[in-house]
């Protein structure tokens, strides 16, 4: 099921054990633009063994996630990091917006207090270290650049498409407003899966997603990426995995989408659900959100949901294509 990147570089073996805790990165300086010169430096690093390191932490069987690893006070299980890879690169380009040229993977300014304790992003705290790690052996990589990369190898290493990765982006060096500093953004630019009615939760993903430049054939594209992991009550609210091979890329999620009774969630584990609305299917052990749902009853969205659940190749094909352009926007790299 894994990649090629499963090849590991000589002598690099990842430390057993990598127990995961909240990051205090912190830096300080002044707003750093493109240049030739970050160009350089970019492509002087060894991607290669950027990315073996990287495929070598998701397919280590001892590194653990505290947020999901059955850590005390930890909800939902789970114990995966690559999805929680994923979630960390989506959600560092994920804020850009076309109109004002602000926000976007660029800057990696996910790094710093304001952003980092954005409710969007609970949780991302444990990925961030696990990048201090590989951040180590390989100074002349951009943090950046990191979160991005760990994004597609993640992807690439649960059986899902190559995505193609251009190195070149910059760090911010100290917190800053988006007067100040483009790279940087406000809070509710991430989607919100509590909008209550399925008319309303279309509307909001379509507003978080035009923002950046995505038509509906690209956020159904997306969206796909709810094939991993699961949702935590100790960060979300929700609770539950969308799919039963919570890390494995596949067109599940589109198939269960379509095919499964999806009910209004009312009991947890023998006592009243008191957490936000979702659905869940007939046994209770598969959730989806408002949003997901909303993707099935809107007629624009629900055509692609049909081509993506019977064609897995042209899914994957599709993300590749738009997972790369998340990735890149608000990016500069001539």
């Amino acid at each position: 099921m894994f990649g090629r990147l499963t090849r590991l570089v000589s002598g690099s073996h990842v430390r057993k054990n990598i127990l995961l805790s909240a990051s205090s990165a912190s830096a300080a300086g002044l707003f750093v633009a493109y240049t030739q010169e970050n160009i350089n430096a970019a492509t002087a690093v060894d991607w290669e063994a950027v990315r073996n390191d990287l495929a070598e932490i998701v397919n280590e069987e001892d590194v653990r996630n505290p947020g999901v690893d059955k850590f005390p006070g930890a909800e939902g299980g789970g114990g995966y990091v690559a999805p929680m890879l994923v979630r960390l690169a989506w959600h560092s380009a994920g804020t850009y917006c076309k109109n004002s040229g602000t926000g976007g993977s660029n800057g990696c300014t996910m790094r710093f207090k304001d952003e980092a304790g954005w409710g969007a992003n609970a949780g991302l705290e444990h990925a961030r270290t696990l990048m201090e790690y590989v951040k180590r052996r390989h100074p002349g990589a951009s943090y950046a650049d990191l979160y991005v990369l760990a994004g597609c190898v993640a992807i690439e290493e649960m059986g899902g498409p190559e995505i193609a990765f251009t190195p070149g982006r910059t760090d911010a060096e100290k917190e800053a407003t988006m007067q100040e500093d483009p790279r940087f953004a406000e809070d509710g630019r991430l989607p919100d899966a509590d909008k209550g009615d399925l008319t309303s939760s279309a509307q909001h993903i379509r507003d978080i997603f035009y923002r950046m430049g995505f038509n509906d054939q690209e956020i159904v594209a997306l969206s796909g990426a709810h094939a991993l992991g699961h949702c935590h009550t100790d960060r979300s609210g929700y609770w539950g995995p969308w799919t039963r091979a919570a890390n494995c890329f596949s067109n599940e999620y589109f198939r269960l989408l379509l095919e499964e009774d999806w009910k209004i969630k009312k009991r947890h584990k023998n006592d009243r659900w008191e957490g936000p609305l979702q659905y869940e299917s007939e046994d209770g052990t598969l959730m989806m959100l408002p949003t997901d749902l909303s993707l099935k009853f809107d007629k624009s969205f629900a055509k692609y949901v049909k081509m993506y659940a019977a064609d897995e190749d042209l899914f994957f094909a599709d993300f590749a294509q738009a997972f790369k352009k998340l990735c890149e926007l608000g990016c500069n790299f001539n």
